[in-house]
């Protein structure tokens, strides 16, 4: 964690990113070409050194990609690459019709894939060892002299290695002779593990001299791992993809993998600022692939810095790094404290100042409270992913210890109900009817949904925007139900979770009951009522 105040890339390093071709293989992510600019733009932004776009030429997308890129883009930090392959066996490198695509592409540098396992030369391309050597050379040569920087990606490299070294190395030795920049060893299947990638990495730079790169696929769970082994084994660039998205189960991940080496390895391999942008990019990509974001990837996930433990919350409370291995603030990301049956006083207080009460003076409040958490979650309420609901039940306590009252509400129901009507015809009618008071004044509202929960939050809302028009901003963007202890069958206990938005934020609220339109009920009226007190209004009536 420490460095230089300058903190420019270091110009020995390379960054290389393949979210836009290689990621894009992964199962679930289909990318249009305003996509796949979108996502070069946020990359561009934290920082990478190259942004690998696709192959142009090989579909319409990359090449329509590529076209656009040279307008559109405006890359600060970047280098745009095109991707391809050597040239074809038997076919002069100027006649190869996607060589030229490569050049067309503008792109100021390109990736060239080749073959340097002995057995997919033979079988795959159907060609000789030696032609496999030539059409690498060739290849090379053609692209560097039209003004190209050049990567080789040799496939499929270690288990090339192991199956006949000296021909894997003689691939190497080809492309960097050639004038390749860099020449990128990659384990393809994603079967190798650290110390292996560690050995192979060291023993190849010795013997060829050549720059290395390394691309790992996480078929073990290990590329991330295998990434910084071929680092400490004397590769200078590294190919990720952000979130780790690719074929099969991934590739390595981009931000694990830049986080070590600028916190863990003190390498300076982004531009100053940019590695505090972390989190918000990967969140900022998910969104755009159509992906929940993991909530426990390592160092940007939202589950990173997230304390559920009474034992941690203690040790935090002192020096939040005594269980951190890192300050959040680094990479973007953000401590929570999680409220759970789990949790101690230190966990409550910590969560009551991040929520604005300080608890720290009152030992008796702050003991009320743990003990009313500790209640609630053993009959089947959870915090942890209800903030709201919390920070309700924190208001409460805090003035019903004050004063002897809870704190004042926006409303007061006085009943209501939900009707599912079965006809005949096979159809299903849901009317709900809502009677509260508010402002002083007595509201009745019925509304027809979808569901019996969509007609109570329809009914709710209408009666409510009478007297509060705020509602009308706030949306109900997510519900969850889960069934607790479920041996009791259809009697089981019911837990449904709310997601609200103001389009500013959202929060979570939580319900519990044997009645899941109970439940529900619960769940919307914390959901509204806080809402409410968001938005600055001054509960009463």
């Amino acid at each position: 964690m420490t460095g230089t105040t300058s903190r420019r890339p270091h110009d020995g390093f390379h960054v290389f990113d393949t979210t836009l071709r290689d990621g894009a293989q992964r199962e679930g992510i289909t990318l249009t070409v305003a996509d796949k600019l979108t996502i070069a733009r946020h990359l561009d932004d934290f920082g990478v050194g190259f942004i690998e776009g696709g192959w142009p030429g090989a579909n319409p997308r990359d090449t329509e990609f590529f076209a656009r890129a040279r307008t559109e883009l405006g890359l600060r930090h970047a280098q745009l690459v095109a991707f391809g392959a050597t040239r074809r066996a038997g076919v002069r490198v100027e006649d190869d019709p996607q060589v030229a695509a490569l050049l067309e592409s503008g792109a100021p540098v390109v990736t060239v894939v080749a073959k340097s396992h002995d057995r997919h030369v033979e079988l795959a391309l159907r060609t000789t060892l030696e032609e496999n050597l030539a059409m690498v050379r060739d290849t090379v040569g053609h692209l560097r002299a039209h003004g190209r920087r050049v990567f080789v990606d040799c496939e499929h490299f270690f288990d090339g290695y192991r199956a006949n070294p000296e021909y894997a190395k003689a691939v190497v030795r080809a492309a960097h002779t050639a004038g390749a920049d860099v020449v990128v060893l990659c384990d393809t299947n994603g079967g190798m593990l650290p110390a292996q990638v560690h050995a192979v990495v060291s023993l190849v730079h010795e013997d060829t001299g050549a720059r290395l790169g390394i691309h790992a696929q996480d078929d073990t769970g290990c590329a991330v791992a295998n990434t910084l082994a071929a680092v400490d084994g004397g590769a200078t660039h590294v190919q990720c993809t952000a979130n780790g998205y690719g074929e099969r189960v991934g590739n390595a991940n981009l931000f694990p993998v830049v986080a070590a080496l600028e916190l863990k390895y003190d390498r300076r391999v982004l531009p100053e600022g940019c590695l505090s942008e972390m989190t918000r990019i990967s969140h900022a990509i998910a969104e755009v692939v159509n992906l929940v974001p993991s909530t426990h990837q390592p160092y940007v996930g939202v589950s990173a810095f997230a304390h559920k433990a009474g034992l941690h919350a203690s040790a935090i409370k002192v020096d939040p790094d005594l269980y951190q291995h890192i300050s959040p603030e680094l990479v973007g990301n953000s401590m929570r404290m999680l409220v759970s049956d789990m949790a101690g006083r230190a966990s409550i207080e910590l969560k009551g100042k991040e929520l604005g009460y300080d608890l720290s003076a009152d030992r008796e409040l702050l003991g009320r409270i743990v003990e009313r958490v500790k209640e609630r979650e053993s009959a089947g309420y959870t915090y942890e992913a209800a903030d709201a609901s919390f920070e309700l039940l924190l208001r409460d306590e805090s003035e019903r210890h004050r004063t002897g009252e809870p704190a004042a509400r926006y409303f007061r129901v006085e009943s209501w109900r939900a009707i599912v009507e079965d006809r005949p015809d096979g159809t299903h009618a849901n009317e709900a009817t809502v009677k509260l008071w508010a402002k002083g004044e007595r509201l009745v509202s019925t509304a027809e949904g979808n569901g019996p929960v969509n007609a109570l939050d329809k009914a709710l809302r209408l009666a409510l925007e009478r007297t509060h028009p705020e509602l009308a901003g706030m949306d109900l963007v997510d519900y969850k139900v889960r069934i607790l202890w479920g041996e009791q069958g259809t009697k089981s206990v019911t837990r449904v979770l709310v997601e609200m938005t103001d389009g500013r934020g959202e929060w979570s609220t939580v319900g519990v009951g044997t009645n899941v339109i109970a439940a529900s009920w619960q769940a919307l009226d914390d959901a509204y009522t806080y809402g409410l007190l968001r938005a600055g209004v001054r509960p009463g009536g």
